[in-house]
């Protein structure tokens, strides 16, 4: 089952801020984040997903994120979810806004 993508919220929360208050916009991930066009991905890959039959996805931005992280960066697959997991920054270039 296909688990869109969603856009990085600009609601803000009572009781936590947000991921991207935190951050530095001028770091080189932000920038790269915000001059890609995700719902290309998104649209290229949703036909191999089913709409109602099936687990849930992941989001594509995560899984594209995570392989371009891992190609950028030169990880192997468990260095990258260990980075995930600890930088706030791959988290944000791979949608998550909290």
């Amino acid at each position: 089952m296909l688990t869109k993508s969603s856009p990085i919220s600009t609601q803000l929360n009572l009781f936590h801020s947000e991921l991207f208050s935190q951050l530095d916009v001028k770091d080189p991930l932000i920038q790269l984040a915000n001059t890609i066009n995700w719902t290309v991905f998104d649209d290229a890959f949703e036909q191999h997903y089913s709409q109602n039959n099936g687990r849930p996805s992941k989001p594509i931005r995560l899984m594209v994120g995570l392989l371009l992280l891992k190609q950028l960066e030169n990880l192997s697959d468990e260095r990258v979810v260990l980075q995930f997991k600890r930088n706030p920054y791959y988290q944000y270039f791979c949608g998550h806004s909290n």
